[in-house]
Formats: structure tokens, C-alpha cells, sequence
């Protein structure tokens, strides 16, 4: 008999819904037994798979201090004069989701202003290495970005000295974790960020109690003692795989990007089941991860907080902001969502971005 797990709280971010849901192969919502309703894909401005004409794109791959593979898309302007050395930037995806999602769509359009930019999949997800898939690791996250910096700044047309991170969703979360304890990311920016601790500590607007708490991480660690002894993973929370009429509002939001054409990729050799869920027992790791403390020690360096009036996530960027020190800037978009800002060009604040960047990393 299969073990199945019901979660009862938010527990994941670009990919997390407020509703509680287990997974045995296939997720299950609550509601799975209701006749599903379809959402719609057309969303305006939307453009999640854009492909740029401005510049040339390198698969590359990269190893980190973990000695793993790590993949990513290398984006070069074609004018770039490479006998120069250039600023750079580091992109990250959503938590649970991959390069072709949201960060190859914001490497492009910054490459586009003249940037050298890198957007990786991080370790147990997409191409990059890591057994077994989907695993939560948050330090190891974190090491991927720094090794990054390490890919680019040995490139002889990148300036070392001037290399920026973005981080989207619950990226966000580990851009900031890796730039407490790597000086070399000169500017970070965040883009409708998750703290990924937070979330699963707490929910969202401090939602979940402690003993939901509790409860998530005891059968976290009873299904360490089933899989120990040779029983399946199990996986958990992550974008439901279809919509009924109880649906909430976050649930439609996730499912119109991951689970339609809008936004919708599965890596090869992957499964499409599996996509935007972490394993069980490793997403609890979630619960030891604070990367807003000390958040004030990266400072001098400059800090940019990108979220939407109507984001759900919004209260991550204000924490965010709130606890770091000057030099920093929360952008507040209006008439978006947390989703929005990850693919609908129209709303996404190009200009405020490429500002930042030229400020502090120059061009």
C-alpha cells in the first residue's frame, strides 16, 4: 500500500498553492474528486518562451564546490565586443520550476541591453545534476549562484569586479543567502520573491499554526524510515494538475503558468507529474532555511526588491526590504500579480531593472 501524505499548509513557492494537497505519483487536491475547470492560457503581454534575435545563446555546463553539474544558458549580445571585459548577471528560476521558465525570458531581455547574462538550473532540477531529482537543498542552491560567479568572472570578455545576481520567486530567497557570504555579487535584485522559510515555516500572512507545523515535519520524517527501506519517493505541494470549482485564487494563478502552454516545460527525461514538486522529505530542510537574517551585512552593495501590488508574496520583498541596509529600492508594480511578473512583458519593469544594473555594474 502505497504512503500518502497530506499536507495541510503552504509549503513551496513559485509553484505553491494555499490549499493542501498529497502526492502519490500524481498529485491530489483536495478537491480532485469535482469535475475539473479548465483556466485559461491567454493571459495579455505574456511571453514566457520569448527568443531574442539580438542575441546568441551557448548551452554551457559548470561545476560547483559540491563537485556537480551544474547546466545553464550562457546569453551573448551579438554586438558585444569581447575582446573587452563586460558586466555580467546570474538568473534564477522559480523554486520547483527550470531555466526555460521566467529566468531565460529575463536573461534574454537584459542580455538584450547589452549584458553578458547566465540563466542556470539549479542543482536537482532541469539539466543540472543532483539525485534524487527535486530535491530541496537550500545551501546547495545557494553554492550553485556563487559557482556561477565563478563561470563567469574566469571568462575572458567578463569583468569580475562587475557581476550581478537575480533572483525570481523563491531564487530571490537564495541570491540573498548566497550574497551574505560572496562579496564577488555586486548588485542583487529580486523579482516577486518567496523566503522560502518563511513560507514553509509559517504560510503565508503567518497562516500556518505550529502544529500544522509539526504535523508536516513528522510525516516528513516517518517517510524518511519508508523510503529508507527501499520504498517509493514521495513528492509534495507544487502547482495542482487541475482546476475545479473550489480552486483558489493562487491555485489558478500557478496552474495557468506551469500547467498550460503559457509556461508550461518539462526537461527531457523528466515527467510532466513530477514538475514543480520537491521530494517530501527534503522539503522540510525548508523549515531550518533564514536568508533574511543578516540580510544588513550585505550591504554596502545594493539591494533591489521587485514585487506586485497585488502579489500574494508581497510581504517577502517588504520583509526584505525592511530588514536590509542602504543601498536599496523596493519596486512595487502596479496592477500585478506574483505570477504576472513572470513572464507578461508588459507589466514587468524592463526599464527599472536595466537602470539598476547599469547604475551599479555599469556597461
Amino acid at each position: 500500500m502505497k504512503h500518502r501524505v497530506l499536507i495541510p499548509t503552504l509549503l513551496m513557492s513559485a509553484i505553491c498553492t494555499t490549499a493542501a494537497f498529497a502526492i502519490d505519483k500524481t498529485p491530489v487536491s483536495r478537491q480532485s474528486a469535482q469535475a475539473p475547470v479548465q483556466q485559461s492560457a491567454v493571459v495579455e503581454g505574456a511571453n514566457n518562451f520569448y527568443k531574442s534575435d539580438k542575441v546568441n545563446m551557448q548551452k554551457i555546463t559548470f561545476r560547483n564546490q559540491y563537485n556537480m553539474q551544474v547546466a545553464g544558458n550562457l546569453f551573448i549580445p551579438k554586438d558585444l565586443d569581447q575582446n573587452t571585459q563586460n558586466p555580467a548577471i546570474i538568473v534564477g528560476h522559480p523554486m520547483g520550476a527550470v531555466k526555460e521558465q521566467s529566468s531565460n525570458l529575463y536573461a534574454q531581455k537584459l542580455a538584450e541591453q547589452g549584458f553578458v547574462t547566465l540563466s542556470l538550473d539549479l542543482s536537482f532540477w532541469g539539466e543540472s545534476e543532483g539525485q534524487p531529482r527535486n530535491v530541496v537543498s537550500p545551501d546547495i542552491y545557494a553554492e550553485d549562484f556563487s559557482a556561477a560567479v565563478d563561470f563567469l568572472g574566469t571568462r575572458p570578455f567578463v569583468d569580475r569586479n562587475r557581476i550581478g545576481a537575480l533572483g525570481i520567486c523563491g531564487s530571490g530567497s537564495f541570491v540573498i543567502s548566497a550574497a551574505k557570504i560572496d562579496p564577488r555579487m555586486k548588485a542583487i535584485a529580486t523579482v516577486s520573491m518567496y523566503d522560502m522559510g518563511a513560507a514553509n515555516r509559517n504560510g503565508l500572512r503567518h497562516s500556518t499554526t505550529l502544529e500544522q507545523r509539526k504535523q508536516a515535519i513528522a510525516a516528513a520524517a516517518q517517510q524518511r524510515y519508508a523510503e529508507f527501506t527501499g520504498g517509493e519517493t514521495q513528492y509534495t505541494s507544487g502547482t495542482v494538475h487541475q482546476l475545479n470549482e473550489n480552486s483558489t485564487a493562487i491555485e489558478r494563478e500557478f496552474y495557468d503558468f506551469y500547467r498550460t502552454p503559457r509556461g508550461e516545460y518539462t526537461p527531457k527525461g523528466s515527467s510532466p507529474k513530477l514538475t514543480t514538486h520537491p521530494t517530501l522529505t527534503s522539503n522540510v530542510k525548508f523549515m531550518n532555511f533564514y536568508p533574511f537574517d543578516d540580510i544588513e551585512t550585505i550591504s554596502p552593495r545594493p539591494m533591489l526588491f521587485i514585487t506586485g501590488d497585488n502579489a500574494h508574496s508581497r510581504e517577502f520583498s517588504e520583509d526584505a526590504y525592511k530588514r536590509a541596509a542602504e543601498p536599496k529600492d523596493l519596486y512595487i508594480v502596479p496592477n500585478a500579480g506574483h505570477v504576472d511578473l513572470y513572464d507578461r512583458v508588459n507589466l514587468i519593469p524592463w526599464d527599472k531593472l536595466v537602470s539598476f544594473f547599469n547604475q551599479h555594474l555599469g556597461r
